[in-house]
Parts: structure tokens; C-alpha cells; sequence
């Protein structure tokens, strides 16, 4: 493995690269083509070869490539070894113990110099990333093919963005993954949100009032912007990841306007500085949850300086409802980080977080509890822990459930130990792009004890049309209504309806059916299907606050519908992240994409 484009010279070979010599729009047409290409069963990493701003009549002199982390099997292929067993490595590490005799001696010493490869190394003179260097005025960000990906954006934004970063002393560096909002040629908007540690370190610069330099690094060995997105330590600089994966020192350049180091084998560099006194509307943008993140104030970089490679590539991604590429980063991320996890919680077997949770919305957890209560204990560890505090919802089973990624077996088990008691539902910080909270940054959090005995069911299951017929005479507004997993001891109920009131009032008018019922989710009539569990799981994590919507009574009720005055919610409801049709029929008809009426309708792509 080396740099971005010998990369994309082996995957080729391989097979596993889709190389589009088409003329495509930068703006809503690439991610369009990216955004289709990942949700499918064999995707591929794409390379848009000629890119072009068609409202400006420009054609860029640099390909776009997308999709870098296509799946399971290119993702391993990239860490070089399966993810396990870094984490196997890493399990051992944490529990060196000093050697006895010889031969277990030299086996010690031969595992410590194996970390000489983990610390980034800085070189003298400049690197590849410097071969074309643009100062001043020259340092415009129009030479770069910056995606529009959604109608609504804000603007164009780097979406794969390397974000280097230094504490105000020198002495601490970060690597981050934040989306960066071009505003013109030389101005990007830095989403560092307020729990980053780049965030930490503008905090820094804003007391002692002075600028903050950044380097924005795009392109070069994929694993870059792997650790840029890796829940480590604050303070412990993401590329000594980089150095332990790859088993090679990162090696590093001063940046030419700025005294931060950047890999010497990226593609392209911009440089700037920070006003901390200054920041300005950045957004909105569709984001990973699906949904639209709001306008918000952020810090903004002025640009001082573009370098790149001889022959640069720019590397983006797509971002909106699952599945996406973050489906296979986040995998090496959640089987590589299992050890480090499990020194917080040492009972802790395994986790999984499925890719339509979002992640940071819903994570499934397998332990090996020793007394009642012990997971609500642990449900408390991972609620305090890096950035698993950000977790809305945790299921935890014990060491008899099936594999956590057997959705259906490990969904049956749950259910056939899910009770009212069952519940842990108590509040926290969540992610700053969490729109269901009724206040930013706070909000409500469930976790589910299901390591129990199973129940006996005892619930009186109908059908569902003779279920349907009885609660639409209770309640006129509902749509449509369809039951799953009626074998268990709690079936879960959906139903869809035209919302003039709170769903509560839905609820309490349930009561006459309450045999018939265990848990029962409320949806809009818009955008949803009450046949598509995936994205019905997708939409259930994505709007409920735990402590506003989930109800525990003689079932349980879950309000998974959109939030306004109706519910006196009184934050912006952000949209559902969706294609445009005509871009997207435009791409059909030109034979670029493939995705027939079912496929649209089970991503959610309109």
C-alpha cells in the first residue's frame, strides 16, 4: 500500500475500481452516481476522470475519486490484515506483563520495537504534497472539483478533508474529520464541533486571542482519513494509529505558510488560518444521519496557501441515508477500538453499532453479567466514555444471544426479554447533529437491559388487517399498520398516520387493544413505509428523544414521527436527505447508474 494513486492502480487490477470518463457535474451529479453506487450488494470505489462545473463552464484538471472504502473486502484489503486482528494485537499489548526467562525476554523486547514503526516521523525539505505550491491570492479553492452533493446544501464541501491541528503550545496534534463549507475561493467554514478536539484547541487560541493555523490534507494513503475519524484519546495524535495499522512511521512535512505537519503523500494541502474572534453561518448540509444539519455559527479559515502533487486527486465522499461508505470505515473502527473499550468495561464480550443506527444512534452490546443490574451498570460506563458518550441507544444481551450482526436471530432474542422494567431511559450529551433533542447537545437516552430469561408470550396476536379495521374505529387518521416478529413474547407493532395531533393521544386511544399490544411505534404518513424495516429502524433512532417519546404503560409506545408546534418542539425539524429527480432519471437515462423503482423506494432515495 502507498500512496492514492498507486492504491487506485492495484484496485484496479484487482478489479474492484469503476473508472467514469463521462463528463459529470460537481454539482448534485457525482455524489449522485457515489451516493447510488455504495448502497449496492457488489459496490465498487469510482473514479470520475473529467469533472466539470457545467454553471460555470469549467473543467477540472484533477479526477475525482469516491467511494474508497466500498466494502468489507476492499476495507480489509486497505488495513492490510482483517480488523480482529489488529485488535488482537492490540488486546495483547494491553497486557504485557514483564518477561520471565530468556526466550520470553527477547519476545518482549522484539514486541516494544515493533512500536518504533507507531510515532510520525519529520522529514527535512518539502514533500510530494508540495510539488505545485499557489500562494497568496494564487491559493484559490476554485482549482479544486468541490462537491455540491444535496439540493439544499449550503454550498459546495469538502467532505473527506484531513482537518491537522495543534494545541496553543505545540505540544498536543489532532488529526479530525470535519466537513469544511466553501464560501468563496479562499474561505472554508470548519465544522469542529464542540466536543472535538479541534474545537479543544481553538478554545486555546480564542483566550489568548490570537489566530489558529490549520492544514487541510486531501488524498494520499486512505488510511489517513480512517484515523482522522477514530475515537482516540485526547491528546494522542491520530497518525500513531496510522504508524500501528500500517506498521510504517507516517511521514511528515511542515506545511509552507504554518509551522503544522502533513503527510509528505497527499494529494493536495490548503493552509490558512483561524480568526477566532470571527465566525459565520455555516450550513445547512445533508449529513450521515440522513437528515439536513441546520445553519449553525463556526469558525471560518482564511486560505493561505493550496499545494498538491504533480498529477493530484481529489478525494470525496457521499454522505445521507445509510448504507454509506461510513458503513465499512466504521467497521474496521468498532472491531479494531473493542479492546480499549473493554478496559472501561471489562465484562464487555462484544458490540456492534448497525449501519441504519447511524452509529452513534444505536449500539447492540453482548456482556457477561455477574449480578442483577450489572447491565444498566455498563450502560452507564459506555454512556461516560470518549465518544461513546454520544450513544442514544443501548441494547444489552448477555453471552447466550446469537451473533449481534444476525439481525434476525439477535432481534427475536431481544424481544423475548424486552419488559416495561426492562427499560433504562435517562438523559445525556448527544451529537451536535442530533435534530430530536428539544435543546442541542442534551438529550434523552434509552437503554435496554434484554439479558434476562426469555418470557412467554402472551400476547393475542391478530392479523393485520383485523388489527388495522380495530384501531382505525378508535382513532380515524391512520394509514396503514403492519406487525413484526409476532412469534415473540413483545411483536412489534408500526403504524403510520396522518398526524394533526401528538402521537400521545394515538397511545392513550390504544388502551381498548392493549392484549393485542407489546410495542408499538408511530410514524408519519410522509416519506415512510411500514413494510421496510430498514428504514424504519433508520427513522425509529433517528427522531425519538428517549425521554420525551418513549412511553411505559400496558405496552410500550414509541413516537418515531417528525416534531413541531404540534408537540411543542420548538427547534427547526430538519428534512430527510433525498436525490433529485431529475438528476437522478438523467443519470438513468445516460446509463450511468442502475437503480429500478425498488431500489429507490428501499434506500429512501426520493
Amino acid at each position: 500500500m502507498s500512496d492514492l494513486s498507486h492504491t487506485l492502480e492495484a484496485l484496479k487490477e484487482k478489479g474492484w475500481l469503476r473508472v467514469i470518463d463521462e463528463p459529470l457535474d460537481v454539482y448534485l451529479e457525482i455524489p449522485h452516481v457515489a451516493y447510488v453506487e455504495i448502497k449496492r450488494s457488489d459496490s465498487r470505489v469510482l473514479l470520475f476522470t473529467r469533472p466539470v462545473d457545467k454553471a460555470r463552464g469549467i473543467a477540472f484538471e484533477m479526477p475525482v475519486v469516491m467511494n474508497m472504502f466500498a466494502s468489507f473486502e476492499i476495507t480489509q484489503w486497505l488495513f492490510g490484515r482483517h480488523p480482529d486482528e489488529l485488535a488482537a494485537q492490540i488486546r495483547e499489548l494491553l497486557h504485557l506483563k514483564p518477561p520471565e526467562g530468556i526466550l520470553n525476554k527477547l519476545s518482549f523486547a522484539g514486541k516494544l520495537l515493533g512500536l518504533a514503526s507507531v510515532p510520525p516521523k519529520r522529514l527535512k525539505g518539502e514533500g510530494a504534497c508540495q510539488a505545485r505550491q499557489f500562494l497568496g491570492r494564487d491559493a484559490s479553492l476554485d482549482r479544486l472539483p468541490i462537491l455540491t452533493t444535496w439540493e439544499q446544501d449550503g454550498g459546495p464541501f469538502i467532505t473527506m478533508g484531513q482537518v491537522y491541528t495543534q494545541s496553543l503550545d505545540g505540544t498536543l496534534q489532532n488529526l479530525g474529520m470535519y466537513r469544511l463549507q466553501k464560501y468563496d475561493a479562499q474561505t472554508l467554514g470548519m465544522h469542529w464541533q464542540i466536543h472535538k478536539d479541534s474545537s479543544h484547541f481553538f478554545d486555546q487560541y480564542q483566550k489568548a486571542g490570537r489566530k489558529m493555523p490549520v492544514s487541510i490534507a486531501i488524498g494520499g494513503d486512505p488510511l489517513y482519513i480512517w484515523c482522522g475519524q477514530a475515537p482516540m484519546p485526547y491528546g494522542m495524535f491520530e497518525l500513531l494509529l496510522y504508524g500501528f495499522v500500517r506498521r510504517q512511521n507516517a511521514r511528515l512535512v511542515k506545511s509552507l505558510t504554518n509551522d503544522i505537519y502533513i503527510p509528505e503523500d497527499v494529494d493536495i494541502v490548503i493552509e490558512g488560518e483561524v480568526d477566532p474572534s470571527s465566525l459565520r453561518i455555516e450550513g445547512p448540509f445533508g449529513d450521515h444521519t440522513g437528515y439536513y444539519t441546520l445553519k449553525e455559527p463556526y469558525p471560518a479559515l482564511h486560505v493561505t496557501a493550496i499545494t498538491t502533487k504533480a498529477k493530484p486527486i481529489y478525494q470525496a465522499t457521499v454522505v445521507g441515508k445509510p448504507p454509506l461508505e461510513d458503513k465499512f470505515m466504521g467497521w474496521g473502527t468498532e472491531r479494531i477500538f473493542l479492546p480499549l473499550l473493554q478496559t472501561t468495561a471489562p465484562d464487555l464480550i462484544d458490540y456492534h453499532m448497525p449501519e441504519n443506527g447511524v452509529f452513534h444512534n444505536l449500539i447492540l452490546a453482548k456482556i457477561k453479567p455477574h449480578f442483577k443490574g450489572h447491565a444498566k451498570q455498563l450502560m452507564h460506563a459506555f454512556w461516560g466514555v470518549g465518544q461513546m458518550s454520544f450513544v442514544k441507544h443501548a441494547i444489552f444481551v448477555d453471552e447466550s444471544a446469537p451473533a449481534l450482526t444476525d439481525y434476525a436471530a439477535i432481534t427475536e432474542h431481544i424481544l423475548n426479554r424486552l419488559t416495561p422494567k426492562s427499560l433504562l431511559i435517562t438523559e445525556g450529551i448527544v451529537d451536535a447533529l442530533d435534530h430530536s433533542a428539544p435543546e442541542a447537545l442534551e438529550g434523552g437516552k434509552l437503554g435496554i437491559d434484554a439479558t434476562g430469561e426469555a418470557q412467554t408470550p402472551t400476547c393475542k396476536v391478530l392479523e393485520d388487517d383485523v388489527l388495522l379495521e380495530k384501531v382505525q374505529a378508535l382513532y380515524s387518521d391512520i394509514i396503514a399498520l403492519k406487525q413484526y416478529m409476532t412469534h415473540t413474547a413483545s411483536p412489534i407493532t408500526v403504524i403510520q398516520f396522518a398526524k394533526t395531533a401528538p402521537a400521545r393521544h394515538l397511545y392513550d386511544a390504544l388502551f381498548p387493544l392493549r392484549e393485542h399490544l407489546r410495542i408499538v411505534v408511530f410514524v408519519d404518513e410522509q416519506r415512510n413505509d411500514v413494510a421496510n424495516p430498514y428504514m424504519l429502524i433508520w427513522r425509529v433512532v433517528n427522531n425519538i428523544d428517549a425521554l420525551r417519546d418513549v412511553w411505559r404503560g400496558d405496552f410500550i409506545g414509541i413516537d418515531a414521527t417528525n416534531k413541531s408546534a404540534v408537540d411543542g418542539f420548538v427547534r427547526e425539524w430538519p428534512d430527510d436527505v433525498t436525490c433529485t429527480p431529475e438528476v437522478l432519471e438523467s443519470l438513468r437515462e445516460r446509463g450511468v447508474i442502475e437503480c429500478d423503482a425498488a431500489f429507490i423506494e428501499r434506500f429512501g432515495l426520493l
